[in-house]
This record gives structure tokens, sequence and C-alpha cells, in this order.
């Protein structure tokens, strides 16, 4: 059973640390508007300051950005901590708890993915939730 176990918290590892690369990358690239429309969309996102509240005056982009940077490291936060159990060869029982509270919060996010954002972060963060899914239920398994 441990070998299934591995190739799940693997993979879940690996695909946390893959989609915090992708996401990261954005962080790098400029957007270039393509027409009149984007360029005046653009503009607003990225200059328009919506008065939030308590002093607070942010643009869209500003936000967006903080949402996105949250993104990233939440998944950057999961690959690092599984690596970190796995190698400490911690108890299969100590794996369910932390697994349980990642399927959780990782089934969130795949779920609020697929409302509101497009196909790659869909897909990567249905692959997470698969393979921490299935690493929690052979750790399941590997506990019996």
């Amino acid at each position: 059973m441990f070998k299934k176990f591995s190739f799940w918290i693997w993979g879940a590892i690996s695909t946390q640390l893959l989609t915090s690369a992708f996401h990261s990358l954005s962080f790098f690239s400029k957007q270039e508007p393509t027409n009149e429309t984007e360029r005046q969309l653009i503009d607003l996102v990225t200059n328009y300051k919506a008065d939030l509240g308590m002093g607070f005056h942010k643009s869209f982009s500003e936000l967006f950005t903080a949402v996105s940077l949250c993104f990233t490291l939440l998944c950057l936060f999961g690959a690092l901590l599984n690596g970190y159990l796995h190698r400490k060869k911690i108890s299969a029982d100590i794996w369910r708890g932390i697994l349980l509270i990642e399927v959780f919060i990782f089934g969130a996010m795949a779920a609020a993915m697929l409302v509101f954002a497009f196909g790659p972060p869909i897909i990567c963060a249905a692959l997470i939730f698969i393979f921490v899914l299935g690493a929690y239920i052979s750790s399941n398994k590997k506990l019996s």
C-alpha cells in the first residue's frame, strides 16, 4: 500500500509545485491590448482606484494581484508541507488528518476555479484535488 500512497503524494507535490510555478509566470508578463476596447479596459483596471473605505484606494489590478499571489502561495505551501511531511515519514493517522484538511481546501479551490476561471487553472486545481484525494484514500488503506 505504501507504493500507492507514495505515488499519490508525489503526484500532489508535483502538481502543486508546477501550478505554483506556472501561475507565478503571470507576475512577469505585461498584458498588451490588441484593440481600442482592450486598451480602455486595461487602463481602467490598472489605473482607476476605487475607494474601498478606511482610506484604502486600490485598483482592480492590485486586488487581482493579491488574490493571484495567494493562489500561488497556497499551492507552494501545500507542496512544501507535503514534501516535508513525506520526508519525515510521519505516521499514517497524522497524514490522514493533514490530507483531509487539504482535500477540503484544494477541493474548494478546484470548485471555485471551475466556476470562475478558465482552462489551465481549472485543470491544475482539479489535478491537485485528485492527487490529494488519492493520497487521502490510500493513507486510509495504509493505516489498516
